[in-house]
């Protein structure tokens, strides 16, 4: 959880070079959460009230590991589907990451997502598929970390009138958008990620199964390790598919993030975030001037909570 923090505000801070950003993050109490968990969002978190009384200007719902067989089914499903509803009132635009794109989808169009033979990870090719301000002088084409279970197909999407901005080969889907009273920015990848987050997310695979938690050793991730590394835990699994034990993961080899793990997609990350960031400006000083001229301003019902941002143009 602190991990997904630092690189929303990392990415954040890097592109907010000229605008003044307020982080503000929240936290549904539904969702299932350890004791250093909570005491965390205790010391850490907004209350889940402010949300509804301040003027978030851009809002970022992130996914969290899944523990029912459907979304439906997961304790947080009312309160999650209730702020996807107040996030089209009440923000200029929403960024929706991985599980939570599944879910909004399906709340809002009835769109499935569909399980993957095995679990997809890794850093993928993605192409761009329209012109739009969001992927603005963004290039044709980037290398993005993907890492999950299941997917979107984009016959559905398109169908219902979203819009692919932008593709992969072979993870599918990327980004893609649907714009109503909020511009929704769906991302099935991860281009908040750093360097090491693909890394950590399989060293903790692999512990599961060592632990006896899950049946099948983890896959690694693809296109991201070097011949050497890849090696190194090629051997490792073999070791552990012939010992099984949960103390072997002290031997899972170590990777050097400065100097063995590459960061292709962090220009292409802050050019998306760089064109979110200007829309919410100029939708926020759009706004201000409506205000200055007598429109009444929305009011706005307490409902849920996620986490959120909001941003003010420099005066």
């Amino acid at each position: 959880m602190k991990s997904t923090e630092r690189q929303f505000r990392d990415l954040l801070s890097a592109v907010a070079t000229h605008t003044p950003v307020t982080f503000k993050l929240f936290s549904f109490p539904e969702v299932v959460r350890s004791q250093a968990a909570r005491e965390h969002i205790a010391q850490s978190y907004d209350q889940m009230d402010e949300l509804w009384t301040s003027r978030i200007d851009g809002l970022i719902i992130t996914g969290t590991e899944p523990h029912a067989a459907a979304l439906p089914d997961e304790p947080y499903w009312p309160a999650l589907i209730n702020l996807i509803d107040w996030a089209e009132e009440h923000t200029s635009s929403t960024i929706l990451s991985c599980l939570a794109a599944h879910a909004a989808v399906l709340h809002m169009d009835g769109i499935s997502r569909e399980p993957l033979q095995q679990k997809l990870s890794g850093l993928f090719d993605c192409r761009k598929q329209i012109d739009h301000r969001i992927v603005d002088g963004v290039p044709d084409r980037w290398r993005l970390p993907h890492s999950r279970q299941n997917g979107l197909q984009e016959a559905a999407l398109v169908s219902n009138n979203y819009r692919i901005i932008s593709q992969s080969d072979q993870a599918g889907v990327d980004l893609f958008m649907k714009e109503g009273k909020s511009l929704f920015i769906f991302s099935q990848g991860h281009p908040e990620y750093d360097p090491g987050t693909l890394y950590r997310e399989y060293r903790r695979d692999v512990g599961r199964y060592l632990a006896g938690e899950r049946e099948i050793y983890p896959e690694m991730p693809c296109n991201y390790f070097d011949t050497e590394t890849a090696a190194s835990f090629a051997e490792f699994r073999r070791h552990a598919e012939s010992d099984r034990r949960s103390d072997l993961i002290a031997d899972f080899p170590a990777v050097e993030v400065e100097t063995k793990l590459e960061h292709p997609w962090k220009a292409a990350a802050e050019g998306i975030y760089t064109n979110w960031l200007a829309y919410l400006t100029e939708r926020k000083a759009s706004s201000q001037k409506l205000s200055s001229l007598g429109r009444p301003a929305q009011s706005m019902a307490p409902r849920q909570a996620g986490r959120a941002w909001k941003s003010a143009p420099k005066l």
